[in-house]
């Protein structure tokens, strides 16, 4: 990694002939991730639940950068049913695929469940982006130098994988839920390296996270609880004290496209408690290097989500 000067998306090379998905890529983190891979050539998917938000990100995208190729794909990863479909539409139409930006995500949010029955925060931040990966591992896998950047959070330290009650059938707690699922974000990326590693094969996974960025991801659990004030709360601090949601993408966007990217890095903010700044080597909790919990979960997820990873 650079120590002479901050990587900023000057420093993102030439994508041309490159197939990036980014997951969310209608607003936030994801949009702007998406917007920088396009003005530098990459054919882009936006694989997004609200297909009307999308076709306006990438309406937004194709009119700032002249010649970016953004296509939308729907995408509802709390819906297992719409990751198979979107996996099916995806091989019909690319048979490379570069980049993986598994991006999306939901945080704080009362206690919901997806289409499938599982907990809204670990079934759509893990058990959705793992569903998807595997569906399109064949891609990856057949694509030189692919990469899969798993999007989690410094909230991973609050995390606990709970394997006795993922689904939080039993005290839910909100926060703690969202931890979970980002701990396993983490876990998920070591596992896959270590996969892809012992089946030899030249994957890369990444985890990344944005520091406290200015997104719309805060005010979603206020919402859906009728909490005006804490809307507002959220409001005021993402004006006062959050970074642009633009150098909140920067972690993702080095961790898709730089060239000393190696497996299972985490990416996040270099400044004061990884809030703020530029791509540097992120921090850990030692929960998130257990392989034995990594290698339990993947095998849980599978049987969960029913895909299976073949290498």
């Amino acid at each position: 990694m650079p120590d002479n000067k901050p990587w900023t998306t000057d420093d993102i090379p030439d994508l041309s002939g490159k197939t990036i998905v980014v997951t969310g890529g209608n607003s936030g983190i994801g949009y702007e991730a998406a917007q920088a891979f396009a003005r530098k050539r990459a054919e882009v998917v936006l694989a997004c639940r609200d297909l009307g938000k999308a076709r306006t990100a990438a309406a937004q995208i194709t009119s700032a950068a002249s010649g970016a190729k953004v296509e939308v794909m729907e995408l509802d990863l709390s819906n297992l049913a719409s990751v198979r479909g979107f996996s099916d539409a995806f091989h019909l139409q690319h048979q490379a695929l570069h980049v993986l930006c598994n991006n999306a995500g939901v945080m704080a949010i009362p206690y919901r469940q997806t289409a499938d029955g599982f907990e809204m925060q670990f079934g759509t931040n893990h058990l959705g982006h793992f569903a998807l990966t595997g569906l399109l591992l064949d891609r990856l896998l057949a694509t030189d130098g692919a990469r899969v950047v798993n999007v989690a959070s410094g909230a991973h330290r609050m995390g606990k994988i709970r394997f006795d009650d993922l689904q939080w059938k039993n005290g839910y707690r909100k926060w703690m839920a969202y931890g979970q699922s980002k701990l396993a974000n983490l876990l998920f990326t070591l596992e896959l390296q270590r996969k892809a590693d012992a089946a030899g094969k030249k994957l890369l996974a990444i985890a990344c996270h944005p520091g406290y960025a200015a997104t719309n991801l805060q005010a979603v659990g206020p919402k859906m609880s009728g909490s005006s004030l804490m809307e507002t709360l959220t409001e005021f601090g993402n004006r006062l004290l959050a970074q642009s949601a633009a150098m909140g993408a920067l972690p993702t966007e080095y961790a898709a496209v730089a060239p000393d990217v190696h497996g299972n890095d985490y990416i996040g903010p270099d400044g004061m408690g990884e809030l703020w700044g530029h791509p540097g080597h992120a921090g850990r909790s030692s929960a998130a290097q257990d392989t034995a919990a990594a290698s339990r979960l993947w095998d849980v997820s599978e049987q969960l989500t029913k895909v299976h990873y073949t290498f």
